[in-house]
C-alpha cells in the first residue's frame, strides 16, 4: 500500500528488474490489479512491471467521490511520485487505457509510451447499462456481476478462476462507487479531444468488439499522430482475457522498440 498526495492509498504489486524500464499496468472499471495476473508471467524480467488498484477498487481506498477522469490521471501521477517513477510506459486495458490516454494528454513527459488494450476513443454519452449500475445496491450481487459480464462474449476460452476472481473484483465494490465512478467516466471531456497526445502509442482492438466498433479505433489511431493499431482477429472487447500471451507478445516488442 502507499499513501497518495491525492489523498487516497492505493495497493500495487511490482516485478522484474527494478533498473528496468517502468511499465505501469491500469485496470479496467470494475476489475483490479488481478486482471493481469495471467499477463505479467508472460513478460520478460529485464522490464519493471508495477500494477496498481485505482481508487474505489480492489485494496484502494474507496471515497465516495473523485471519479472523473482528470481525478484518476492525477491519482496515476501521485501514485508515480510516491513510487519514485520519472516517467513510465502507461498499459491501459479498456477504461484503463482511457485514464492512461488522460495522463498522456495532461502531463506528456510522465508518459514514455501507451499501450490501450480495447481502450475507447471517448466515453461520452450514455451507456445501455447505466440504469442497471444505478440500481445497484450494497453488497453487489454476484449473479448481477456474471450476467453483466456475459454482456462481453468471450471467443476465446478463459481459465474459470480467472473469470471468478473478476465476479470477486466486481463485487468488492461499493454500489456508491459503481455509480460515481462510471459518471465520472461518461462525463468526463475525452482526452484526445481536449489536447494532444504525443507518445508513442501501441492500439491492441479485437474485431468483434461489440463495444468499441472499427470506426472507433481507426479514429483514435488518426487522432494519436505516432500511434499503430493492431487488430486481433475473432476476439472481443475483453482482449486481455482472451489473448494475454498474443499481447505479451505485442507488448514485449513495442517496449524493446522504446529501448533500442
Amino acid at each position: 500500500m502507499v499513501d497518495l498526495s491525492t489523498g487516497v492509498s492505493v495497493a500495487f504489486v511490482r516485478q522484474g528488474d527494478r533498473a528496468g524500464p517502468p511499465v505501469l499496468l491500469l485496470h479496467a472499471w470494475g476489475e483490479s490489479l488481478r486482471c493481469f495476473d495471467r499477463l505479467v508471467p508472460l513478460m520478460p524480467p529485464s522490464f519493471h512491471l508495477l500494477a496498481i488498484d485505482q481508487r474505489g477498487h480492489g485494496d484502494a481506498g474507496k471515497p465516495p467521490d473523485g471519479y472523473d477522469l482528470a481525478s484518476l490521471g492525477e491519482d496515476i501521477e501521485a501514485f508515480m511520485d510516491a513510487v519514485g517513477l520519472t516517467s513510465a510506459v502507461l498499459v491501459g486495458s479498456s477504461s484503463g487505457g482511457y485514464v492512461a490516454q488522460q495522463v498522456a494528454m495532461r502531463s506528456p513527459e510522465r508518459v514514455a509510451g501507451l499501450v490501450l488494450l480495447g481502450s475507447p476513443r471517448s466515453l461520452r454519452g450514455r451507456p445501455q447499462f447505466a440504469d442497471e449500475v444505478e440500481r445497484l445496491r450494497d453488497p453487489v450481487d454476484p449473479a448481477w456481476v456474471r450476467t453483466f459480464l456475459g454482456t462481453f462474449p468471450l471467443l476465446h476460452d478463459v481459465p474459470r478462476w480467472y473469470f471468478e476472481d473478476r465476479v470477486s473484483d466486481a463485487v468488492r465494490i461499493p454500489a456508491i462507487v459503481w455509480r460515481r465512478s462510471l459518471a465520472g467516466l461518461v462525463s468526463s471531456p475525452a482526452p484526445i479531444e481536449a489536447g494532444t497526445i504525443a507518445a508513442p502509442t501501441l492500439i491492441l482492438w479485437g474485431d468483434h468488439d461489440g463495444l468499441l466498433p472499427r470506426e472507433d479505433q481507426l479514429a483514435l489511431e488518426s487522432a494519436i499522430p505516432n500511434s499503430r493499431l493492431v487488430v486481433y482477429e475473432g476476439v472481443g472487447h475483453l482482449i486481455l482475457w482472451e489473448q494475454p500471451e498474443c499481447v505479451a507478445a505485442d507488448l514485449t516488442g513495442f517496449l524493446r522498440g522504446l529501448t533500442v
